[in-house]
């Protein structure tokens, strides 16, 4: 049995890049009760819930190689009370620096070995979203305080006892 467009997203968690959605392309210039659009390129279906996350979803899309970092991993992490106004993301060194309207991004070069390590794949709504483990986000933006105007009067006390605490 052929799949229809709606088994196509359904099949990706509900939300797909257009670069993945050739056989849904007649699906969504159609009208019909189906996806909308979440970004450039970014269709999702409309039954579905509402995005938890949806800027980080939709960089993650948009962006697969680049990882949630800095104030914005903290941010999903609950370990700042400050809201990032970009999302922040690193890539490697020699790669493109990754461009969107919106969410706005603030994209950093890592080296590869700084790049690889402390990653976390989490699923936020059925996508699989690259971020740096608490500890490597905390090193980072220690590395990058001066630099970037992080203040640690932004981060939550309690959080950073906990993660302190399981450090021991």
């Amino acid at each position: 049995m052929k799949k229809g467009p709606e088994d196509i997203f359904r099949k990706h968690g509900g939300q797909l890049r257009m670069s993945k959605a050739s056989h849904a392309t007649c699906f969504i210039r159609s009208g019909i009760r189906g996806p909308e659009q979440v970004s450039r390129g970014i269709y999702r279906l409309v039954e579905l819930p509402p995005i938890s996350d949806p800027d980080l979803v939709t960089v993650s899309l948009r962006f697969p190689n680049a990882v949630i970092c800095l104030i914005s991993a903290l941010a999903y992490h609950d370990i700042t009370t400050q809201i990032p106004h970009a999302v922040s993301v690193a890539v490697p060194r020699n790669s493109r620096v990754p461009s969107l309207y919106y969410p706005p991004i603030q994209a950093h070069r890592f080296s590869n070995k700084a790049y690889n390590s402390g990653t976390e794949v989490h699923l936020i709504d059925g996508v699989s979203v690259q971020i740096y483990s608490p500890e490597k986000t905390l090193a980072n933006c220690s590395n990058t305080m001066l630099w970037s105007g992080f203040f640690t009067s932004s981060l939550n006390p309690l959080t950073l006892n906990d993660l302190f605490l399981k450090a021991l």
